[in-house]
């Protein structure tokens, strides 16, 4: 029979901010959970079982991923989270409506993105790639969870979840606190003219040298660029928002296999979480 570690701190993420302690966060990463190879790896990367996945439509055993599900709720001591279908769009929900609905039964919310400002709402985020951004009000009156590739990114959801959390705290946008989570780096992350265009070609004239910048040409394939996700991310938040208690974004989930799933290098691959709540 086989023992699994148990899921502790060390095998998560907590941003660090600084803000009231009633503002809770985990990101998870691939390791402290029961889910077997390609989901699973020991600390060691041999190729065993021990995988949080935490992903219900990544192909793994949905035993295991119910199993990863519990192990995480026990480490956070949270009832169970918010959890949505991710579209990769810039929709914003509530966390108490998401909940609301799965109790009745309804279909899983389509969003990439929820708010809450009741306290033990679990807002969250799955990820294998994209980024998670975190956002609070420091004073630990909401919080939020936004799901950001490059198409959410570019149509606006981390904006449109800054401003919900912070109608929900009342505050100015420019008062919360950001933490970009880990996603795939700009050593890694290789886009087209397609992506590039999204984010230049709807900026203004003022905003468009440090798009671009976030754009590194690859010399041996024209119409090819390395894009920097967080970056991007950190651009929006700035200029659009005003917020500079900016946090997190130097962990690329290509490059260090041993801790973190990332779809584009393995194509199957499990999913990591990234939540936030409000302490009772």
């Amino acid at each position: 029979m086989t023992t699994h570690p148990e899921l502790t701190l060390a095998d998560v993420l907590q941003p660090d901010w600084r803000v009231s302690p009633r503002v809770r966060a985990f990101i998870t990463t691939r390791n402290g959970g029961v889910s077997l190879p390609p989901y699973g790896r020991w600390r060691d990367g041999s190729d065993q079982p021990g995988g949080l996945n935490l992903g219900r439509r990544a192909g793994d055993d949905p035993a295991h991923v119910d199993a990863n599900r519990a192990r995480l709720r026990m480490l956070a001591g949270i009832a169970e989270p918010a959890w949505l279908e991710q579209v990769h769009g810039a929709q914003v929900v509530s966390a108490d409506d998401v909940l609301a609905g799965a109790r009745a039964g309804d279909a899983p919310v389509r969003a990439d993105a929820s708010v809450t400002d009741r306290p033990g709402t679990v807002s969250v985020v799955m990820i294998a790639d994209c980024m998670p951004v975190l956002l609070c009000d420091p004073a630990g009156r909401a919080v939020g969870a936004a799901h950001a590739g490059w198409r959410g990114l570019a149509a606006g959801v981390v904006e449109n979840t800054a401003r919900r959390v912070a109608a929900s705290a009342g505050i100015e946008p420019s008062a919360l606190h950001a933490y970009l989570g880990p996603c795939i780096g700009p050593s890694a992350f290789e886009v087209g003219d397609d992506v590039r265009d999204a984010f230049i070609d709807a900026a203004g004239a003022a905003r468009r040298d440090a798009l671009a910048r976030a754009f590194a040409p690859r010399a041996d394939t024209p119409g090819k660029y390395l894009a920097d996700l967080p970056a991007l991310a950190r651009e929006r938040l700035v200029q659009q928002l005003g917020i500079t208690q900016i946090t997190g974004g130097d962990q690329c989930t290509f490059t260090q296999r041993e801790r973190y799933y990332s779809y584009r290098r393995d194509r199957v691959t499990g999913r990591m979480a990234a939540l936030i709540w409000l302490a009772q």
